[in-house]
């Protein structure tokens, strides 16, 4: 190998990490960067709310479901509101910006001690979600619940 070259020894050798944050040019959200705020179990970036609320105007009211990770690789998944059917195997974990965040009841049962917060990053989401033709996609950021957030009821299935 050449002197200066990147090294090849893995598979992944030389691309980002697919848990590096700043890999998709976005900013890291922690607990800190959310004070003040009230203890939620999803919370959404500025940045994302300034979407949401662009694709508000041109679809109507929207909400969020975040997928199971089949096709779309776990994206959290913008639609008008109605145009998805949530039921019984959903739980609403809060709203954001207006718009209300389910995921599947089963899904919840493994991310019960996790936040997520929905962010925009520059790339092609999924067809079926509102973003996809702005060049911009939605994706969750994670991290474990505070204390705070842990004592929040628990959540119910039922949509």
């Amino acid at each position: 190998m050449p002197a200066g070259s990147p090294s090849t020894t893995g598979p992944t050798a030389g691309a980002p990490s697919a848990v590096d944050p700043a890999a998709e040019g976005a900013q890291v959200v922690d607990a800190a960067a959310l004070e003040g705020r009230p203890a939620s179990r999803v919370d959404i970036t500025p940045e994302a709310a300034a979407l949401l609320e662009r694709l508000r105007g041109r679809h109507g009211p929207l909400m969020f479901h975040q997928s199971g990770g089949c096709c779309d690789g776990s994206s959290p998944m913008c639609y008008p509101q109605g145009d998805f059917l949530t039921g019984a195997g959903d739980v609403l974990l809060g709203e954001v910006a207006g718009a209300p965040f389910w995921m599947s009841a089963s899904q919840y049962g493994y991310w019960r001690h996790t936040h997520l917060t929905v962010d925009v990053v520059p790339g092609r989401g999924s067809g079926f979600s509102v973003e996809a033709p702005e060049g911009v996609r939605f994706l969750i950021r994670s991290r474990l619940l505070t204390e705070e957030e842990l004592a929040l009821p628990e959540v119910v299935a039922g949509g």
